[in-house]
């Protein structure tokens, strides 16, 4: 049986059995989809439909098309327009019906639960060995380390799931088989695709291991951060651009406590009194066009930023994208302890 199922109703249905269906989703999303013989789908059907129905004077014998509304959003199951759901979030409308070329529902998206849908696949570096962080990762790998209740790289995942990435990739090196049993069992009735590299790769060398992806726009990240980054602001800043390849930055901040000479050789041309310099460091969370990710060399340790470089080089179109949330690399100790501190507020 599909897991939408019960937000079905046939066509040959009576306002009685629409009634009948809606009283079971009491505790739901009360909307029914409303499909044919051949499971096209027609319409849906909420209980103000029944009602506007009832005071028109229609019997609860009468068929259901009689009060279905036909106008109805959805997506298809290949092309998802990431503005038109934000759009559909924006208008309250909850349950978001993704159909084929057939017109048959394939899926249902609760748009209550979900942020977006966005069309990604996603891969998280999870192999290195976390050596600032020891004794802690002597014996277990740094995304397996706990923030509060749950393990580092569980934050990550469970924020792509809630945008409604439905293809992640973990790679993995260093007692990579934890991670691997970690995610034997499926989240929020997602697969986890872990992929272990054969040697150190760097951050981004062991994206080649993973056999495939079903997505054009891949989202690489190091799977240690604590981030409330908005992916789908993100992907929509990389579509808007027609990017490459998108960085997400971390605003950053260095005040100078002096006085600071503007020079021209040994000439004081000017003082800049206690200056304010304002940079952009790297987040470790990149956008990527899937087919540039052939430019990536086999088996070689290649970091994102050695990557970074190359599109440039090459021509490529490399942009930023500012991360305005909270943003915390566990590299150190001094950085578990801020975001086992910080998770207590959230």
């Amino acid at each position: 049986m599909k897991d939408f199922q019960q937000y079905i109703l046939q066509d040959t249905a009576t306002i009685k059995d629409a009634l009948v269906a809606l009283n079971n989703l009491s505790s739901d999303i009360q909307t029914l989809f409303v499909v044919n013989k051949n499971e096209q789908i027609l319409g849906t059907l909420t209980d103000g439909d029944v009602r506007r129905g009832l005071i028109r004077g229609l019997q609860i014998s009468a068929n259901i098309t009689e009060i279905l509304h036909s106008n109805f959003k959805f997506i298809f199951e290949h092309n998802k327009d990431v503005l038109a759901i934000k759009e559909y979030r924006s208008s309250n409308i909850e349950l978001l019906p993704c159909i084929n070329k057939n017109k048959q529902i394939v899926k249902v998206y609760n748009l209550k639960k979900l942020k977006s849908l966005l069309p990604i696949d996603a891969v998280l570096m999870a192999g290195g060995k976390g050596e600032r962080l020891r004794p802690l990762t002597e014996k277990t790998p740094k995304p397996l380390l706990k923030v509060g209740e749950k393990a580092i790289i569980d934050y990550n995942v469970e924020a792509l799931i809630s945008y409604g990435v439905e293809n992640i990739s973990v790679t993995t090196n260093y007692l990579g088989e934890q991670i691997e049993s970690h995610y034997e069992t499926p989240l929020d009735s997602i697969k986890i695709n872990c992929v272990r590299e054969p040697k150190f790769l760097g951050t981004i060398g062991s994206v080649k291991f993973v056999e495939s992806f079903d997505n054009d726009t891949i989202l690489v990240m190091n799977s240690d951060l604590f981030t409330n980054i908005n992916y789908e602001d993100f992907y929509l800043h990389f579509v808007k651009n027609e990017a490459d390849m998108s960085v997400a930055a971390v605003p950053y901040s260095l005040s100078v406590p002096y006085g600071i000479f503007e020079l021209n050789g040994r000439e004081i041309q000017g003082i800049a009194e206690k200056p304010v310099y304002n940079y952009y460091a790297n987040a470790g969370i990149y956008l990527i066009r899937k087919n540039l990710l052939e430019l990536i060399p086999q088996e070689a340790f290649f970091n994102a930023t050695d990557f970074m470089e190359l599109l440039i080089s090459k021509g490529y179109k490399v942009i930023r994208f500012p991360l305005l949330g909270y943003w915390i690399d566990i590299g150190k100790h001094d950085d578990y302890k801020k975001a086992q501190d910080f998770v207590k507020h959230l």
